[in-house]
């Protein structure tokens, strides 16, 4: 059923796709029936109905709404997020104010989203002049590279003139000379699975099919993360080559950046790139009058975590509810639209460009084969050097933390590293470790983004468990059964602890957590028990008054 719906979805093409008209349709002052937009794609309406109502920003319910509170793991842990949800109910109303997951201020924290902008940090104190639209004057996260060479915050392609230069050398290049600086580079994913990028295209380059696509992952909702933010804003001509240059690597006409919607000025940003690079004829047909066409388009996202999984994302975009497609096929055969793709998250099309610019010898130089080149770290707001950093791999990350992130502000337990489904380190097993995805993995962690969440002394671990949990009951896409259920199992365990009504069976947690582990189809609910089987781990004797060890 889904692969006719893909067919059916792909025969409008992506630049006017389906999760757009659906998204657009329903945000509308005056919304057309959903079954014109079914019947023009000889779709039922139930299967546009499904998807409508699977997206958190398209629910009556949240469209009812005038301003969201951040409940990412980050600003929870901040404490700041009470006192700013009091303040917008003055102001709004009760029943005004909603929550959004990770607004990508983890850096400062006091988060909220109103009227499609996102602020943080101190502009609460200018409420009234927002709630009047006046502009504010808002602060920018620190940024700074520390690497032996930078290929992620350098100013090599910060200028349209420097990007047709770039641009005007790889339309001459061979595609196989460009497939090999990448794999020599030894570049791995930088969105947590860590497949060879230089694979994947090689890959997509030999799979036939008449069509082909890049995506750009830039559903980036890891908490503690904002270093998609900082490549989009600040660095997006690099992005946006990486794409180009894949298009012309795998033989794609066509690209799209599926950007989350908690995002505003990510969107805003590439949207201008895209606009300008159109205008010099650096994006779109016969680039630099070569036979080379390409041409990107953005896809915002409606409020699904599951997204930022590749198969999600797909779905998305081809109008279907977000589910996590089982693999094989992978995308590189039969993605998009049932068509041959590559799905790159947006620091691995940066790196990328990075390396085919600075050349692949200098990036594998850096760590080692299978942790090689730099990786941008965000440190949250515990820090006394709070920002996102370009560090090489193989640093120890207690000298990131100590001396790059200038020690804490006050004391911390542990952190979470890698978003909601990294594991949680205690403070005491930093000094064991490097920036290494394979070392955090061999240790029962999860590099992943490398973005750090800091908690506290006196943050209740049974707490952060339960955060987990809620998380993970909202944002699973339902398809499996030990997903779909065993999140809201393990929610309404801790749901309990926390009222005091009955403590926490020990071994059915634990067979909770393995059979999620072993069952589940993706990451989200397949890896949410790393983090918790941590906590349990190091932090059980914090816990053992909820708990109680036989069923």
């Amino acid at each position: 059923m889904s692969k006719n719906i893909s067919n059916l979805s792909g025969r409008i093409g992506l630049k006017d796709n389906l999760f757009k008209q659906i998204s657009e349709n329903t945000l509308s002052d005056t919304p057309k029936d959903i079954k014109e937009i079914a019947k023009e794609h000889n779709l039922g309406v139930s299967t546009l109905h499904g998807a409508e109502s699977f997206y958190e920003f398209l629910r009556p319910s949240h469209r009812e709404k005038k301003a969201f509170v951040c409940n990412g793991s980050a600003c929870m842990c901040a404490g700041t997020q009470d006192k700013l949800k009091d303040t917008l109910k003055e102001k709004l109303g009760d029943n005004k104010v909603g929550e959004m997951f990770c607004l990508g201020h983890c850096y400062e924290n006091n988060a909220f989203h109103y009227d499609g902008e996102n602020f943080a940090g101190k502009d609460i104190e200018k409420i009234d002049q927002i709630l009047k639209g006046e502009d504010i004057k808002q602060e920018k996260f620190f940024s700074k590279s520390f690497a032996t060479t930078s290929f992620l915050m350098d100013d090599k392609l910060s200028s349209t003139d420097q990007f047709k230069d770039q641009l005007n050398k790889f339309l001459k290049t061979d595609k196989k000379e460009i497939v090999k600086s990448l794999l020599d580079s030894n570049l791995t994913g930088r969105g947590g699975a860590g497949f060879p990028t230089g694979m994947k295209w090689d890959f997509c380059s030999k799979a036939k099919g008449e069509k082909k696509y890049v995506i750009c992952n830039a559903d980036e909702g890891d908490s503690g993360a904002f270093s998609d933010r900082y490549l989009l804003e600040d660095q997006p001509l690099k992005v946006i080559f990486g794409m180009i240059i894949c298009g012309l690597v795998i033989g794609s006409d066509e690209g799209v950046l599926y950007i989350r919607g908690e995002y505003p000025k990510s969107i805003e940003a590439i949207n201008g790139s895209i606009n300008e690079l159109k205008k010099l004829g650096l994006l779109g047909d016969n680039i630099l009058g070569t036979d080379f066409s390409f041409d990107l388009g953005i896809c915002i996202g409606q409020g699904a975590y599951i997204c930022g999984e590749e198969t999600a994302l797909i779905a998305s975009i081809e109008g279907r509810r977000a589910e996590v497609d089982v693999r094989p096929p992978f995308p590189v055969t039969e993605g998009l639209y049932k068509k041959p793709t590559v799905v790159n998250n947006v620091e691995s099309l940066a790196a990328a460009t990075g390396i085919l610019i600075n050349g692949s010898e200098k990036f594998s130089a850096i760590g080692n084969k299978k942790s090689a080149g730099t990786k941008l770290v965000c440190l949250d707001s515990f820090f006394n050097n709070p920002g996102v950093y370009e560090i090489d791999m193989g640093t120890p990350m207690s000298k990131i933390f100590n001396e790059i992130g200038g020690g804490y502000k006050e004391p911390i337990k542990a952190f979470q590293i890698g978003g909601p489904l990294g594991g949680v380190v205690p403070l005491s097993e930093i000094d064991n470790l490097n920036l290494d995805f394979q070392e955090f993995t061999a240790k029962g962690f999860m590099l992943g983004h490398a973005s750090v969440v800091s908690i506290p002394k006196d943050f209740s671990m049974s707490e952060y468990i339960h955060h987990l949990f809620e998380f993970s009951a909202e944002e699973s896409c339902g398809k499996c059964f030990p997903g779909r259920l065993g999140s809201y199992r393990g929610k309404e365990m801790f749901d309990q602890a926390k009222k005091k009504t009955a403590k926490i069976p020990l071994k059915l947690l634990n067979e909770l957590l393995v059979t999620m582990q072993k069952g589940c189809l993706c990451a989200l609910c397949g890896a949410i028990p790393t983090p918790i089987m941590n906590i349990l781990k190091y932090f059980g004797d914090e816990m053992k008054n909820d708990m109680v060890k036989d069923n």
